[in-house]
């Protein structure tokens, strides 16, 4: 089973990883502005720790998150790998599959993409969220997946 080749996610997942990296970076950018501004401390002993901390999450930290996260869907099951540091590789098989949800946030919607979340029976990991796909994508498994699931009950 470990062996299934991961289709990988839309390539417009990076750019809403760097886009949400600047918004939360941002804070710290106004913040060393503030404190450069009123001389408390030296510009760069603020500055430098701020520029590193836009570098990984604007720039190393999205590449990283994509090439890591990966899904294969099989006729009865969806598994989906993630991990910079922690890897987590999960199989969903569909017949325990309660419901399932496709979302978007303003963001994902600009960029055409979303997240497909399945929960499932159980309280452990009863939910699994597969980021990064296509709208349409997205739609189309969630569709697959109902389906599988209304011949299982059947």
């Amino acid at each position: 089973m470990d062996e299934e080749p991961l289709t990988k996610l839309d390539p417009h997942y990076t750019t809403v990883m760097r886009l949400e990296g600047m918004l939360t970076t941002l804070p710290f950018v106004i913040g060393a502005l503030v404190f450069s501004r009123m001389e408390l401390v030296p510009g760069w002993a603020v500055g430098v720790p701020v520029l590193i901390l836009a570098l990984v999450l604007i720039g190393l930290l999205p590449m990283k998150r994509y090439r890591s996260r990966g899904y294969h869907m099989a006729d009865d099951r969806l598994r989906v790998v993630k991990g910079v540091l922690f890897h987590s590789d999960s199989v969903v098989p569909f017949s325990r599959v309660q419901h399932l949800d496709v979302e978007q946030g303003p963001l994902e919607r600009m960029f055409g993409i979303a997240r497909l979340i399945l929960h499932t029976a159980g309280t452990h990991n009863a939910s699994v969220i597969l980021p990064g796909l296509a709208h349409a994508d997205a739609v189309t498994m969630r569709e697959e997946i109902r389906a599988h699931v209304k011949r299982e009950s059947l």
